[in-house]
């Protein structure tokens, strides 16, 4: 994908079809590691809009740079070459302000704290940045819907309802940006599937803009706006695929010929 500098983004944006006003703008991102005389080319090149409100999954195989482009998306790694802005601004600046919440593979949950407390606890730490929320504490857990585990403690949850604090914990400033690595990974298939619908039907009630990295090709079609597929040697995006399919989406919709098509098509994508 072709580099592209900041001050054209307007013109190329209306051209790509994305609204002027991206939520997540990078120009010509790469990303090198280096260590033990060694240098790896992470991500090479990477072009991106990510608009208002949207879903995106990030798709494909292990070490192609997916959680790399999230992280720096985010802030939490630093480009070697290009220019990331979040909403117009560096995303380090993002990150202090709490416009973006992270949710990864690990819940991370504190085992002393309960549900309600762990979900407080971003609050108690940045109580500088306690601005007018449309969610309090109480209130994210209903809409996770773990009202009636707020004085539960980690270990008495399942592995998906852990991940669900972990949801909520994310949205306590109520960012306007969420980024998701893996966050059902490490969950059996059965959890997974439930709370792919879960998510979205907290998604829907939030419209966050969301970029949410995943192995899964069902996953990434039931979730996305679009679904940005990877490949790696180095790391950047292959191809670009919309996802069509109407809102809001229940169980059914993985039995559609639509659904089936788009199956088709990124198992072709990731050949």
């Amino acid at each position: 994908m072709r580099s592209l500098p900041l001050a054209q983004a307007a013109s190329s944006e209306a051209a790509l079809g994305v609204p002027e006003q991206a939520d997540i703008i990078l120009r010509g991102v790469g990303k090198r590691f280096q260590g033990s005389g060694l240098e790896i080319e992470a991500l090479r090149q990477i072009d991106l809009d990510i608009a208002p409100r949207e879903f995106v999954c990030v798709l494909g195989p292990s070490g192609c740079g997916k959680s790399t482009l999230l992280r720096v998306m985010g802030g939490l790694e630093p480009p070697t070459s290009g220019e990331v802005r979040i909403q117009g601004r560096p995303p380090e600046e993002a990150q202090r302000t709490k416009q973006i919440g992270f949710v990864f593979q690990a819940p991370a949950l504190l085992p002393w704290r309960t549900v309600l407390a762990n979900v407080e606890l971003p609050l108690e730490v940045n109580r500088r940045h306690n601005r007018a929320r449309p969610y309090g504490s109480v209130e994210l857990l209903d809409l996770v819907g773990l009202t009636d585990f707020a004085g539960a403690y980690p270990h008495q949850l399942s592995g998906g309802m852990q991940q669900r604090v972990a949801i909520a914990r994310a949205l306590a400033f109520y960012p306007s940006i969420l980024l998701m690595d893996e966050p059902f990974g490490a969950l059996d298939q059965i959890t997974r599937d439930a709370l792919r619908y879960e998510l979205l039907r907290i998604w829907t009630r939030t419209r966050k803009t969301v970029v949410f990295v995943t192995h899964s090709i069902s996953e990434a079609i039931v979730l996305s706006d679009r679904v940005l597929v990877m490949a790696g040697d180095p790391g950047r995006i292959r191809a670009v695929l919309p996802i069509d399919l109407p809102r809001p989406r229940g169980e059914e919709v993985e039995q559609s010929n639509d659904f089936l098509a788009y199956a088709a098509r990124l198992k072709e994508l990731l050949r």
